[in-house]
């Protein structure tokens, strides 16, 4: 029987860490850390992510903050607060919610946070010590991702890892995290996307495959060799028979679920890691740790 890699759990033993260290610098008499969210339109799922984390931040006793602006913001308004917050000593993170009306520069509003309040991990500071091995604050999905393998055991050293998908949020950063010589990582990274040719050929090589571009259930049991780890980071949404929704990944679950030897849900795996991940990384911010 395959072995669930339970991200529920394990984001509830990342929260109570986080908890934890938290009560200890509130008796140290030291504020406790500060995030700062930004939404900016009225996306339905980002004003649930939003919600969400800000929900998180409440369990372990982080201060949070939601700023809301329409859809018609401008990208001056929104760097003018992101300047704002760079300048407050009381934030210790800032996060602005993607994706941005298309009206907004995505690439300058996140090149305009302090890389020393960048939770996201998504500033060009943070990337290029990410490539080449130095402390900053990692994105929290990858991050997640790297947490799971390490609390479950899962050995990386020398392995074959194949990534489908090449995005900046989770492709990217993730093969630079598994390819660095540190545990968990030291692994052999392959990249797939779009444009590869026969992704048969490379993911059956994978002793891990980790699924992250978004296309409902395109992994399917021929992809996968028997004795796998599969890491599903795809959220997808469905109609079912009833008309209702429901959520699904980017791999067929039931169809690979007895062949491999681990596997993440969908909900219910890297999902709740990288929420609990972003609290670690407000922890770091708020501790000065990579200044």
């Amino acid at each position: 029987m395959s072995l669930l890699i339970d991200g529920k759990k394990l984001a509830a033993e990342v929260r109570s860490e986080v908890k934890y260290e938290v009560e200890v610098i509130l008796k140290q008499g030291k504020p406790a850390p500060g995030l700062n969210l930004l939404l900016v339109g009225s996306d339905p799922a980002s004003e649930i992510y939003v919600r969400y984390k800000s929900k998180d931040c409440e369990q372990v006793g982080i201060v949070s903050t939601i700023v809301r602006l329409p859809d018609t913001a401008s990208e001056e308004e929104v760097v003018a607060i992101v300047n704002l917050w760079n300048e407050d000593r009381k934030v210790d993170g800032i996060l602005v919610q993607l994706p941005l009306p298309k009206q907004i520069n995505e690439q300058r509003v996140l090149q305009s946070i302090n890389p020393l309040k960048d939770v996201d991990g998504f500033h060009p500071v943070n990337v290029g010590k990410l490539v080449i091995g130095l402390p900053g604050f990692v994105p929290c999905t990858p991050a997640g991702v790297v947490e799971m393998l390490r609390r479950y055991d899962i050995p990386t050293s020398g392995k074959h890892v194949v990534i489908v998908g090449r995005s900046n949020i989770v492709g990217k950063p993730l093969a630079m995290l598994l390819a660095q010589k540190k545990l968990p990582g030291n692994s052999t990274v392959a990249i797939c996307h779009s444009a590869t040719e026969d992704l048969e050929s490379y993911t059956k090589r994978a002793d891990i495959l980790i699924a992250a571009v978004g296309s409902r259930h395109l992994i399917t049991s021929k992809h996968v060799k028997t004795g796998a780890v599969v890491i599903d980071v795809g959220i997808n949404r469905y109609e079912k028979p009833d008309g209702t929704f429901g959520l699904t990944g980017d791999v067929d679950f039931e169809d690979v679920y007895e062949k491999v030897s681990a596997i993440t849900p969908v909900p219910g795996g890297v999902g709740p890691m990288t929420r609990a991940l972003l609290l670690k990384n407000t922890l770091l911010a708020a501790s000065g740790v990579f200044t």
